[in-house]
């Protein structure tokens, strides 16, 4: 992803915790950043002072906020490739203030995508939605079978969920996400923008700060690892496709690529980007993997199920992968060593992300 005329990429929350691993790669093949944020999430100041050590002068920091249209216009100028991660998340937020939640998710991406329209060099745009915008998928035939559930149908079961899967927006930040991802791709289709979606499920890995608004995978271990008690709501048996980060990279760094070499193959299309079958895992075995970890064991408190909550979501890849040959290449057992291994050290001199009181998200949100 090194530009050939010195242009930059724009990362909008590129402090947050894809955006710094993001710009890491990136600024360590000499490519220069923007790291656009409002420095306003858990862990993203530390962040972003990490990547200045890191790399000096190849990351530029744009203090500012999404909703700042003069902003984000002066930021875009000059661009090659903008990677929207901005948003607000946390579901607590959501809940008690919708109209903020669309202001930032919605309204916000909207004005991504007013500026890129604006400007006379029009950029790419990779914008990243969630595997939320499918809603609860009531519909989803499943059984027990041990201590996960599997779908009856046996090509989900293979395969997992694609892009056929209507949208079926609930909760605010369903909502305001599901509004987004619609509003790029419209603006593939009626502006024509380069852009794309990726609808991601369960990203974990290092520099994530493991609060409930983060993936459960690193809330998990975090809590874990500072002898927090954790609550899961429902039975545990529920399941996702967990994603280590790098692989969330190499897959944007591709989708990066088809922007330069074969637009069209790309534009106007969302993408399930998550770890598939072979990365899935119930809530109750991940526990299991993470006090073989630590070496201690974890007795969980169970909480009732919550309105939109997914009992299964494992994201099916074969779209991009068939577009591109990229496929998860970090299996969970070897992501979830590699977690455990960044922030163990943490616990051992007291800086462990803040644990939170318990997880207020959908499990699996992205």
């Amino acid at each position: 992803m090194i530009s050939a005329d010195g242009r930059p990429i724009l990362i909008t929350g590129g402090a947050g915790f894809i955006g710094a691993n993001l710009a890491d790669r990136l600024a360590g093949t000499g490519q220069r950043v923007i790291v656009y944020d409002n420095l306003s999430a858990e862990g993203a100041r530390r962040n972003l002072r990490w990547l200045r050590d890191r790399h000096g002068d190849l990351i530029e920091a744009a203090i500012a906020d999404i909703r700042e249209a003069g902003s984000l216009y002066e930021a875009v100028r000059g661009v090659r490739h903008v990677v929207h991660l901005a948003a607000q998340r946390p579901v607590t937020t959501n809940l008690r203030a919708p109209g903020e939640d669309f202001e930032v998710n919605a309204r916000g991406t909207l004005n991504v995508l007013v500026a890129l329209r604006a400007v006379p060099q029009r950029p790419s745009l990779l914008f990243a939605s969630t595997s939320n915008v499918y809603g609860a998928l009531d519909d989803l035939m499943l059984e027990e079978h041990g201590d996960r559930y599997v779908p009856v149908d046996e090509r989900v079961r293979d395969s997992g969920i694609d892009e056929q899967r209507s949208v079926d927006l609930s909760s605010p930040y369903g909502c305001s996400k599901g509004c987004a991802d619609e509003y790029v791709l419209d603006h593939a289709r009626t502006y024509g923008l380069r852009a794309a979606v990726f609808r991601l499920s369960c990203v974990y890995g290092p520099h994530q700060h493991g609060t409930d608004d983060d993936s459960w995978v690193t809330h998990f271990v975090t809590r874990a690892l500072s002898r927090r008690p954790i609550t899961i709501h429902g039975d545990g048996r529920q399941v996702r496709d967990a994603l280590f980060v790098d692989d969330v990279i190499d897959a944007m760094s591709a989708a990066e690529r088809l922007f330069d070499s074969a637009p069209s193959a790309i534009t106007g299309r969302a993408f399930n980007i998550g770890g598939g079958p072979e990365n899935a895992i119930s809530a109750r075995d991940l526990l299991r993997r993470i006090a073989a970890c630590t070496g201690e064991p974890i007795e969980p408190v169970f909480g009732p199920w919550r309105a939109g909550d997914q009992r299964y979501y494992v994201s099916d890849v074969g779209r991009f992968s068939r577009l591109t040959g990229w496929r998860p290449s970090v299996r969970l057992s070897a992501g979830l060593g590699r977690l455990h291994r960044a922030l163990a050290p943490l616990r051992d001199v007291g800086s462990l992300p803040r644990p939170a009181a318990s997880i207020t998200e959908e499990l699996g949100a992205s």
